[in-house]
């Protein structure tokens, strides 16, 4: 197959936490809901104080209002996305994970405050969970420099085009990877997150070709599914700047855009995240975070660097114990070829 993970057992797990993409819809409805008002709000300020000068100086002004509104709430949800990840986004993917192990969960409603206990078990305060998921994202940037994963997907030389254009999915592709190091770290139990944080990017940086060749397909189902989802919300968009002054029509697109983008976050992500779950527990089955990739990222990466000092004054805390290693048995005869050593051009 193209790629490595079971797209039914994905949707089942979805279903079957359903009550996390009901809270995601209602937050990312909201969140689009409020572009709408305050956008609106802005332009109809705006559109005012126009009144005080001729046409050309009343467009002017209700352009301004509405950007001023658009920006308001793009501040506002820049501050807020720490709570975000939390409470909605962590929780998710506790819960993906029992589901996924095939372990009992809670029906209904009751899955939130059971994932809610889950991740606050590993992350006891909403701050370390988001240090702990910025200094990921920029290690996983850093193995990417490392890993050549066209050559994985592209063995043919010669196609410039496409290797160009996989490489742009790679790096979007990257973006998403970050969900399944917090997944190991929960699924460890870890009772220090920045050292179980460390162990499973070596393991992702032992298998990083395998792992992104699966995301590279994953980004790309994704966004063609975005993509159908923005031309869906054209006419509803459309519909709305009707109704709101002057210049502001122009917004249509844009509002196309960010409906199309809440609708991702809320639906197709979480379908991202439990397809790549399964995809690096299935590459890191059986193995142990190697010194030599962990000696190679400590010199490459100032936030692996950064999560070693902070795994060690966490550990200074009380009622604190060492992270766990990764559980499991040897890849079968579909998994990656052998771990190859740092400086390789290919890993897994």
């Amino acid at each position: 197959m193209l790629w490595d993970f079971s797209i039914g057992t994905t949707l089942a797990a979805l279903l079957r936490t359903w009550p996390f993409i009901a809270a995601r819809i209602v937050v990312y409805g909201a969140v689009a809901l409020g572009y709408v008002i305050v956008t609106g709000m802005g332009a109809t300020v705006g559109w005012g104080i126009g009144a005080f000068g001729d046409d050309g100086f009343r467009a002017g002004t209700t352009f301004f209002g509405g950007l001023a509104g658009f920006a308001i709430v793009s501040a506002f949800l820049y501050v807020v996305r720490e709570w975000f990840l939390y409470l909605v986004k962590a929780g998710h993917i506790a819960l993906l994970v029992e589901v996924l192990d095939g372990a009992p969960v809670p029906g209904s409603m009751a899955q939130i405050a059971h994932a809610r206990s889950v991740v606050k078990a590993r992350f006891a305060e909403a701050n370390v969970l988001f240090v702990v998921d910025q200094l990921i994202r920029g290690v996983v940037r850093a193995v990417s420099g490392i890993v050549d994963v066209v050559a994985t997907i592209l063995p043919v030389p010669g196609l410039e085009g496409l290797a160009r254009f996989i490489r742009a999915v790679v790096r979007v592709a990257v973006g998403m990877v970050d969900e399944m190091i917090l997944a190991y770290n929960i699924r460890t139990k870890s009772q220090n997150p920045f050292a179980s944080a460390q162990d499973a990017l070596v393991l992702y940086a032992q298998n990083a070709a395998w792992i992104l060749k699966n995301a590279v397909w994953i980004a790309i189902m994704v966004w063609a599914m975005a993509f159908i989802l923005f031309l869906i919300c054209l006419a509803p968009a459309a519909a709305i700047v009707y109704f709101l002054p002057g210049t502001v029509s122009n917004f249509g697109f844009v509002f196309a855009i960010v409906f199309a983008l809440c609708l991702k976050a809320a639906i197709l992500e979480p379908f991202a995240i439990a397809a790549l779950i399964q995809v690096y527990f299935r590459a890191i089955e059986g193995q142990e975070p190697r010194a030599d990739w962990r000696s190679h990222l400590s010199e490459v990466s100032e936030q692996f660097r950064d999560l070693g000092t902070r795994a060690a004054a966490y550990m200074a805390r009380p009622a604190t114990g060492a992270a766990a290693a990764g559980p499991g048995s040897p890849p079968d005869a579909g998994a990656p070829p052998p771990d190859t050593p740092p400086g390789s051009s290919s890993a897994g």
